[in-house]
């Protein structure tokens, strides 16, 4: 298998969309079969920034939503989820990412913003709390602090969001997956764009649509 990265797939998610976390474990099963040769670049997405109102954790449509397609998903990507009994902002959760990613902790401090909220029913719109689930990851927490009261992260955030939206997306997760030129081509093949938590499947089939010579062996 190729050494370097010869396959680019772009993930836009959301740490309050259960989808974006019920799709990790397809996303790690790609990466386990590809290695260094894929290349996953994470994007922020805000599902719900002001002033789009958020969620009412007791509405009756969000229980049936779980009760029908969230908690069968779960189990069967064997990964436990719980309606959390709240539905924060997550602005400053993809501010604390794109710090973590700035230390060099991004995968530690991503899956425990996931596991916190749809496991732990943490509320990961609160400042502190990100602070502790990030400093829990080796994150200074000093440091985190004055980057989420000073927002430094924050147009980074908005970046993420007006890129995406000029690609049409509206929803998350939302994964782009591209390749390079080969060599003596002018251009690749187009990217191809999946949306929701899609299975590894069609993930494999957008791969043998991008190299229908076969993916490059090293």
């Amino acid at each position: 298998m190729a050494t370097t990265p010869t396959l680019y797939l772009d993930v836009w998610s959301d740490y309050v969309c259960p989808f974006c976390y019920l799709e990790l474990p397809v996303l790690d099963q790609f990466r386990n079969a590809y290695g260094d040769a894929v290349e996953i670049r994470w994007h922020a997405f805000e599902l719900r920034p002001e002033p789009v109102p958020t969620l009412d954790p007791e509405a009756e449509d969000l229980h049936d939503n779980w009760e029908r397609a969230i908690y069968p998903l779960a189990i069967e990507r064997h990964l436990l989820l719980r309606l959390p009994p709240v539905q924060p902002r997550s602005r400053k959760a993809l501010e604390a990412a794109f710090f973590a990613r700035d230390a060099g902790l991004f995968e530690p401090v991503h899956r425990a913003i996931f596991k916190a909220f749809f496991e732990d029913g943490l509320d990961i719109g609160d400042t502190d709390i990100l602070i502790d689930i990030a400093a829990n990851c080796g994150v200074d927490p000093e440091m985190l602090e004055e980057a989420l009261n000073e927002g430094t992260y924050a147009d980074a955030v908005q970046e993420d969001q007006a890129f995406a939206q000029k690609l049409g997306v509206s929803g998350v997760p939302f994964v782009v997956l591209s390749r390079d030129a080969a060599v003596g081509q002018d251009q690749p093949p187009a990217p191809i764009a999946l949306r929701g938590a899609a299975p590894v499947q069609h993930f494999e089939a957008a791969v043998e649509r991008l190299f229908p010579d076969g993916f490059p062996e090293g």
